[in-house]
C-alpha cells in the first residue's frame, strides 16, 4: 500500500462500499447532516457559509456519518445555489466526514459538467464524496428555464433514466466504441488510471438517488442504488415510497442489499419553548415560499409577531406535525420512534431556524442525547 492509501485510510471514510454508515453511541442507525445553509434576516451569505463550515467540522467531530448540501435557486434564504463549489469549501475544512450532494438537480445540467465536477470533487477529498441526484429543478419553472436556456424542461419519467445512464457512462468512462461521446473523457476520472504512466484510481462517488415519491425509489432500486427520501417535506409518501423501492430494488455492484437513508427536520433546544421559537422561524418561511414570497429567514421576534391567517395556520400545523422538535429527550425519542417505523437504514437531520447558533446548537443536543464522541 503506498503512503497515499495510507493517508486515506487514515481519513477513515474508504473501508466498506463508501455507502453504509456504523450507527454511533446509542443512536438507532448512522446519523447525517442536511444543511440549506439558510441566509437569516439580518444576517449574511458569507456568515451562512461560515456557519455551514462549523456544522461540518462539528458533525465530524461528533461523529455523524455524512454532510450534504441541496441545489436551490432563486431563494434568497437559502445559499446552497452551488453545491459543488460549496462542497470544495467544505472539503477543506475538514478530513473525515463524507461530503456530498442532497442533491444535484441533473435536469439543470450537462452529465458532464457534473461529471467533471464531482470527479474534481474525488481528487480533493478522495473516497469520501457523494453524488445525490434529484429530476426536479430545486425552483420555479421560469427560474429552471434560465438556467438550463430551454422553455422546455427535461426532468420527466424518460428523459431522467437517460440523463442518469449518460452521467454514469461519464463518471465511469464506459461509453461504447462507436458512441458519439466515445472519445470525450470527465477529467479527472478514470481516463486518467488508463492513460500511459497513470496512476490515477479509477474510484468514483457513489451515485445516490433522492426523491419525494415513487418514480426515484422505483429507479433506484431496479438500478441498485442507494436512495434518499425527502420525508422532511413529504411525510405522507415515506413509507410507500420505501416499500416500493425495497420491493424494486436489484442487487449491483454498489449494493447488494437495499439501503435508504430519510431526511428528517428536527431541532431541539435545552428548553421545549425555546425550540417552538425556533422552529416557527422555519414554518414561516416556508409560509413564504409556498405562496410566492421567498426571503431570508425571518427571526423569532417578526416570527412570534406574525398573525397566520386560517389557511396559512393549517398549512403550518400540518408542517410542524412533520418537524421534530423540543427538549434533547424528546427529539431524541421522536428519531428513535420514526427510524423503527420506518425502517430506514440511515437519518440525515436538517434544522430550520433562523440562526446559525440555534442551528450547531441543535446538532451538539442530538448528539449529547445520543452519547455520540467528542
Amino acid at each position: 500500500m503506498s503512503g497515499e492509501d495510507e493517508e486515506i485510510r487514515a481519513g477513515g471514510e474508504t473501508a466498506g462500499d463508501g455507502i453504509r454508515g456504523t450507527a454511533r453511541g446509542t443512536a438507532p442507525v448512522p446519523l447525517s447532516v442536511l444543511d440549506l445553509v439558510t441566509v437569516g434576516a439580518g444576517s449574511t451569505a458569507s456568515r451562512a457559509v461560515r456557519t455551514a463550515v462549523d456544522i461540518a467540522r462539528m458533525a465530524e467531530r461528533r461523529g455523524f456519518h455524512r454532510y450534504w448540501v441541496a441545489e436551490h435557486h432563486s431563494m434568497p434564504g437559502v445559499a446552497s445555489s452551488s453545491p459543488a463549489v460549496l462542497l470544495a469549501h467544505l472539503a477543506a475544512h475538514t478530513e473525515r466526514i463524507r461530503l456530498g450532494s442532497g442533491g444535484v438537480m441533473l435536469p439543470n445540467h450537462a452529465p458532464l459538467v457534473i461529471a467533471e465536477q464531482f470527479g474534481t470533487l474525488e481528487a480533493m477529498a478522495p473516497g469520501r464524496v457523494d453524488l445525490g441526484l434529484g429530476r426536479a429543478p430545486g425552483t420555479d419553472g421560469a427560474t429552471a428555464a434560465a438556467l438550463r436556456r430551454t422553455e422546455r424542461l427535461h426532468e420527466g419519467a424518460d428523459e431522467f433514466p437517460q440523463q442518469l445512464a449518460e452521467l454514469t457512462r461519464f463518471l465511469d468512462d464506459s461509453f461504447p466504441d462507436g458512441h458519439p461521446y466515445a472519445k470525450i473523457h470527465a477529467v479527472p476520472g478514470p481516463v486518467q488510471a488508463t492513460s500511459p504512466g497513470g496512476v490515477q484510481d479509477p474510484h468514483r462517488p457513489p451515485l445516490w438517488l433522492l426523491g419525494s415519491s415513487g418514480f426515484s425509489a422505483r429507479l433506484a432500486g431496479s438500478l441498485g442504488l442507494p436512495f434518499a427520501f425527502a420525508h422532511h417535506f413529504s411525510a405522507a409518501n415515506t413509507l410507500p415510497a420505501l416499500d416500493l423501492y425495497r420491493a424494486s430494488f436489484r442487487p449491483s455492484e454498489a449494493l447488494a442489499e437495499p439501503y435508504a437513508l430519510i431526511g428528517v427536520a428536527a431541532l431541539a433546544a435545552e428548553a421545549e419553548q425555546e425550540a417552538r421559537r425556533q422552529v416557527m422561524t422555519g414554518a414561516l418561511s416556508m409560509v413564504r415560499l409556498r405562496t410566492g414570497r421567498p426571503g431570508l429567514v425571518p427571526g423569532p421576534e417578526e416570527a412570534e409577531a406574525y398573525r397566520f391567517n386560517e389557511l396559512e395556520r393549517g398549512f403550518v400545523d400540518s408542517w410542524l406535525g412533520n418537524v421534530i422538535h423540543g427538549t434533547p429527550d424528546a427529539v431524541r425519542q421522536g428519531l428513535d420512534d420514526l427510524a423503527k417505523r420506518t425502517g430506514a437504514d440511515e437519518l440525515m437531520i436538517t434544522a430550520n431556524a433562523h440562526g446559525g447558533p440555534a442551528r450547531l446548537r441543535s446538532y451538539e443536543l442530538i448528539a449529547d442525547a445520543y452519547g455520540l464522541p467528542g
